[in-house]
């Protein structure tokens, strides 16, 4: 064989080995209806009341189907068209990295829409702009007005996350100032999904140090070679208020935190 067509060959091989741990991994971290259930009532008790079978039932009433039924997904699948139990077939997890992120390893990109705009409005619609309140960023430091969501606390958390990195030494403060944005009723880039910035539990950091996987070139093979200069302090201290980050993605999205404590319980 050729040596051109033999490396070619060894990397494909390796894409294909990494698209099969993580389809091990999605197969072995599916959780049953009870579990994914327990969880998001447990996240978000002041809307979700109860698990009853397939389904969580709000405190308004309304039902939801947890599981849909269509078994494995693929990965576009799995963020185009996610029920309840899909938010976690990729698990997050906390703390530092052990590893890159593998091949579509994208864990809380998995969102359904009508459950999130259920809990926080359409932004497309009008639904959001009357639960946003003001945060102010960083108030020593940058004093920056920002404004996200008062449901679930969501100001308040952030509030919280912002004294916090406050109080880091002076050199996290390329990362964090200026903010790169909260609140802004828009789709994801490449898709038709509203973004989370749409209901107003995002923000993004300082954009300066930031990288994006579409501002990225790929590799020969077709794959984004993962990286990341955002210092794992900022991420511990956004994780424990409940946001994650999109640092943790495949496609990763580094400057990116937003508020899902459904994937940070234990």
């Amino acid at each position: 064989m050729p040596e051109r067509s033999f490396t070619a060959l060894c990397r494909l091989l390796t894409i294909v080995a990494l698209s099969a741990s993580l389809t091990f991994a999605l197969t072995a971290n599916a959780l049953p209806p009870s579990d994914a259930g327990a969880r998001l009532t447990a996240a978000y008790p002041d809307h979700l009341d109860r698990v009853e079978g397939n389904e969580v039932v709000w405190r308004d009433g309304t039902r939801m189907i947890i599981d849909d039924g269509k078994g494995m997904k693929s990965f576009d699948a799995l963020v185009d068209a996610a029920d309840l139990d899909d938010i976690f077939a990729i698990p997050y997890a906390p703390g530092d990295p052990a590893r890159p992120p593998a091949v579509n390893e994208d864990p809380g990109r998995a969102r359904p829409a009508g459950f999130y705009d259920k809990m926080y409005g359409n932004c497309r619609t009008g639904g959001v702009k009357s639960k946003l309140v003001e945060v102010v960023w960083l108030p020593k430091k940058a004093g920056a007005k920002v404004l996200v969501t008062k449901v679930n606390g969501v100001a308040e958390k952030l509030a919280a996350v912002s004294a916090e990195l406050d109080a880091l030494p002076a050199r996290f403060d390329a990362y964090l100032k200026p903010p790169g944005g909260t609140y802004n009723c828009r789709v994801i880039a490449g898709t038709n999904r509203t973004s989370t910035h749409g209901h107003g539990i995002a923000i993004d950091i300082s954009t300066r140090h930031a990288h994006y996987w579409r501002w990225s070139k790929p590799a020969t093979d077709g794959s984004y070679p993962y990286q990341n200069t955002i210092p794992m302090d900022i991420v511990r201290v956004f994780e424990k208020h409940g946001f994650i980050w999109g640092g943790k993605w495949y496609h990763y999205d580094t400057m990116h935190f937003e508020y899902r404590p459904e994937l940070l319980i234990k």
